[in-house]
Formats: structure tokens, C-alpha cells, sequence
């Protein structure tokens, strides 16, 4: 399997690495990524949102990665060893990326279990960056931020190895203020983008938001 390709955002080639690297021990294990919301796996609303905004798409995920077959994504494991949380899926992204698209400076990283990601993730992150003259960029909705759904330059692969390995940093947000960080804001009406399923009640809660708002 290959990397999806597609078009790229703002003439800024940028990688997607969706990160299914978790146990979801809160939803009752598996893949939570394959809970339906709206009549499609969470999994499904991702790629569908988030591939076409980005040079090329692949999967972060440990374990069999058969499992993934029918997303026709690429799917990359850790290089850190004992689930070293989402840190370690963004650098097994920006390594994969450094490796094998030399062109592509950066990548942008999204969990697997935010159902109403925006289609406009990737531009509006970059823009961020851009007028903040920022390292990086977040996305924050409401005033809460998201570490995890940032903008990354494969630059600093060297720099998140050494935290991960010599350093021992676990948090996104711990690592990320090391830099300069510009913030992409959403609203959280009429639907929180950044809504994430953790646990059967989120499950639910989608749902309903996707019942009410068929364009979410």
C-alpha cells in the first residue's frame, strides 16, 4: 500500500498522519476509529475530511496492520517502544516523511476519533503559522486547545526524538511549548469541530450532533 495522495493546501505539500496508535481503553478497547457516527466509521469521516486537504495521507497504528486494509492507507507503527502516546505517532510521521517524501517540509496531525474535523484544517493552520511567524501551529476551538491537531515541520524530527527517548516527554503540549506556536481558532457551535469519542456517552453525543447538523 502507498500513501493517498492529493492536492496540496496553499502551495505548502503537507503530509496527513491520522494517529490510531491508542489502546481506547475508555470506548472498551479496539479501534474506536470504527465506531459509526452518522452512518460512517469515525475512521471514515477523518480520511474523507482531512485526505484531500494534504499532499499525501497515511495511518499511524501499532499492532496488525491488516486491520486497516480496506482504508488503502499506508499505515506506519511507533518507532518508540510501549505506546509512547501521540508524540511518538507524529514522529514515526514526520520520519516517514523525511524518508520518503524529501519535498514535503511539513505534516499535520489529527487523532482518529474526531468525527467533525473542519475541511479547511490544514490552510487555516498555515495561515496561523504564517502571521504569527510561529515554529508550529494548533488548533483551538472555543478556547480550549488541541495539541495533537497541529501543524509540525519535519525540521524538528530530531528535536521530538530526543524528548521521546533521552528527555522522556510524553504531553504534546509540553514538547510544543518549546517553540513558537500559532493558534488557529474554531468556534464550538453549532458543533465543536475538535469533538472527540472517548467513551459510549461521546458516542451518543455524536450521533446527535450528526443528526441535527447533516453538513457537521
Amino acid at each position: 500500500m502507498s500513501a493517498r495522495n492529493a492536492t496540496p493546501t496553499a502551495n505548502l505539500p503537507t503530509l496527513g498522519v491520522v494517529l490510531a496508535g491508542g489502546r481506547a481503553r475508555r470506548a472498551g478497547g479496539g479501534d474506536k476509529s470504527r465506531i459509526l457516527v452518522g452512518g460512517s466509521s469515525i475512521l471514515e469521516r477523518v480520511i474523507s475530511r482531512i485526505g484531500t486537504q494534504c499532499a499525501g495521507l497515511i495511518l499511524n497504528a501499532n499492532g496488525n496492520a491488516a486491520r486497516f486494509a480496506d482504508t488503502h492507507l499506508l499505515v506506519v507503527p511507533d518507532s518508540v517502544p510501549h505506546y509512547a502516546g501521540p508524540l511518538a505517532g507524529i514522529l514515526a510521521g514526520l520520519d516517514w516523511a523525511a524518508a520518503h517524501a524529501p519535498k514535503t517540509q511539513w505534516i499535520v496531525s489529527v487523532p482518529s476519533d474526531c468525527p467533525f474535523l473542519p475541511r479547511n484544517l490544514v490552510e487555516r493552520l498555515h495561515q496561523a503559522r504564517i502571521e504569527a511567524a510561529a515554529d508550529l501551529a494548533c488548533s483551538e476551538s472555543g478556547g480550549q486547545r488541541h495539541p495533537v491537531i497541529a501543524l509540525w515541520p519535519v525540521t524538528l524530527r530530531e528535536d521530538l526524538r530526543r524528548a521521546l527517548t533521552i528527555e522522556g516527554i510524553r504531553k504534546v503540549d509540553e514538547w510544543a511549548a518549546r517553540y513558537r506556536v500559532g493558534i488557529a481558532n474554531w468556534p464550538r457551535e453549532p458543533v465543536d469541530p475538535f469533538f472527540n469519542v472517548n467513551t459510549p456517552d461521546d458516542t451518543a453525543a455524536a450521533e446527535r450532533m450528526a443528526a441535527r447538523h447533516a453538513d457537521a
